[in-house]
């Protein structure tokens, strides 16, 4: 029997947690304003849903696999948001409506294949809640888009909450940013707890 209620509770928690998607979204749209932020939230959305299809093709050979492949990726993903942290720290939190480099979809896109987040997130999902109970290509496709759609609704509420309180957080940028830097360090080292 599927259990939707701790599948839909797994899913949310999991997707509304900290992570790279959801603090970069938020840096962004506090920097740049929502607007001009969203087309890194459509490139993780994009990303997400590349990363849910791999994941969900091959969840069963990777799940066995995943031992092996678990400190590698543990290990690149640590040192990704260890850069991002740093990166945020040093930047500038102020509002940017004129001038700017824009937060793009190809970099949203493309931080999906190196966020561990999203793999585990993928993988236990159809591991424990999905494949146990749907084999059928229709059913996977759709719990591929649910799972992509849940997991990308993170980033953009992330990124509508920086928009709201751009000015608060305009006005103490130093303490923004080192909150979030020190996010993003926490999220590289609870992958190793």
């Amino acid at each position: 029997m599927f259990r939707l209620y701790d599948f839909l509770i797994y899913c949310f928690i999991t997707a509304y947690t900290p992570g790279a998607n959801n603090l970069l979204s938020m840096s962004n749209a506090i920097r740049l304003g929502f607007r001009r932020s969203i087309r890194f939230n459509f490139g993780i959305l994009a990303g997400f849903a590349v990363v849910m299809s791999v994941c969900t093709v091959f969840s069963a050979t990777l799940y066995s696999f995943l031992p092996k492949v678990k400190m590698v990726m543990q290990i690149l993903g640590a040192a990704y948001m260890l850069y991002l942290a740093w990166k945020v720290r040093k930047s500038s939190a102020e509002v940017n409506t004129e001038g700017g480099k824009e937060a793009g979809f190809i970099s949203g896109m493309v931080l999906q294949f190196i966020n561990p987040k999203i793999y585990i997130y993928a993988i236990t999902a159809m591991s424990l809640y999905i494949l146990p109970v749907y084999r059928s290509g229709t059913a996977l496709t759709g719990f591929t888009a649910v799972l992509s759609l849940i997991g990308a609704s993170g980033s953009f509420i992330w990124a509508l909450f920086g928009a709201a309180f751009c000015k608060f957080f305009s006005r103490h940028t130093k303490l923004v940013n080192a909150v979030m830097a020190l996010l993003l360090i926490y999220c590289a080292v609870s992958l190793f707890l």
